[in-house]
């Protein structure tokens, strides 16, 4: 037996039907909108953040004729190799030493630091004594004294120790860094097990065994993300080495560059072309950088993702 609806309520399932199809075709409507919407701004960011590389990059393949007379987002004439042969051999081929000093202050600094963080972040995560809240609030508290306060008393301290002007004043100071440690400290309350580390010790493996062997090894994306963080902040470093080093075969890449700046007009080269050139052979160590360690995040992902 077939059931018929009433009229009144086949125009009430109608209008209903019709209202939920205008209402998902609002709601896609809108969904585009937006969705056009945030990829514009991403082009936008974008475009802001690689537009002053593309002008490094253009101005750098540029002569001292076409730098000032071209459009300066847009290439000429190559003459790239002469730039580079010039940078390396002015002054002697100072700036390949400014760029080893660079590698060293930054490679050696940022080394230690990163070994020194994980063991102290390791330790205030994993191990309870007293003074441990203590030792905490001074790491936070020393997030707001600025770096460039610490100049004075840091320059009268290794001054005193007799390290004034040598590579240990560029070196040992960046080795320790707070909020290292509180990264540190984050991470590894929730990438090393308390459990893993009873097992360990229930099998007769020390507390240097089970960091070194153990533990390090599930910090791995720490250890990568605090490096490259010091490591980058270390190369474009200016104010501190222009305060403990006198010496220009001393500089690191970035204090020499500005010391080529500050001659204006030279009679020998362009200067201006030097230092645009300098510039961009100095960023090519960081994205070699950059590029190599994307490994230890995408391992990183992993491990948490399988946890």
């Amino acid at each position: 037996m077939t059931s018929v609806l009433p009229e009144t309520t086949r125009l009430s399932v109608r209008g209903r039907a019709a209202r939920r199809a205008n209402a998902e075709r609002e709601i896609a409507a809108a969904t585009g909108t937006s969705r056009w919407v945030v990829l514009g701004v991403l082009v936008l960011l974008a475009g802001y953040a690689v537009g002053p590389l593309w002008w490094l990059v253009v101005a750098s393949t540029k002569s001292k004729q076409h730098l000032y007379t071209t459009n300066g987002l847009w290439f000429a004439d190559f003459n790239l190799w002469h730039n580079l042969q010039a940078l390396f051999t002015y002054q002697n081929a100072i700036f390949g030493r400014w760029l080893w000093n660079t590698v060293l202050y930054s490679g050696l600094g940022s080394l230690g630091m990163t070994i020194i963080a994980l063991a102290a972040g390791y330790a205030l995560a994993k191990y309870q004594y007293r003074g441990r809240g203590l030792t905490m609030g001074f790491i936070i508290a020393s997030f707001l004294i600025p770096g460039t306060l610490m100049l004075v008393p840091s320059f009268v301290l290794l001054t005193n120790l007799g390290m004034y002007d040598t590579i240990w004043a560029m070196i040992l100071p960046g080795m320790f860094s707070s909020f290292s440690v509180y990264l540190a400290k984050v991470y590894a309350e929730g990438a090393v097990p308390t459990e893993l580390m009873e097992a360990a010790r229930i099998d007769g493996a020390g507390e240097y065994r089970i960091f070194f062997g153990m533990s390090l090894r599930l910090m791995t994306t720490a250890g990568a993300t605090i490096f490259l963080l010091h490591f980058v902040g270390s190369w474009n470093t200016f104010m501190w080495p222009l305060v403990f080093l006198k010496g220009a075969e001393k500089w690191p890449v970035m204090l020499g560059l500005y010391s080529w700046l500050q001659r204006g007009v030279s009679t020998e080269v362009d200067v201006t072309s030097l230092v645009i050139t300098g510039s961009l052979v100095s960023t090519i160590p960081m994205v070699i950088l950059m590029i190599a360690m994307q490994r230890y995040w995408r391992s990183g992902v992993t491990i948490g993702s399988l946890k």
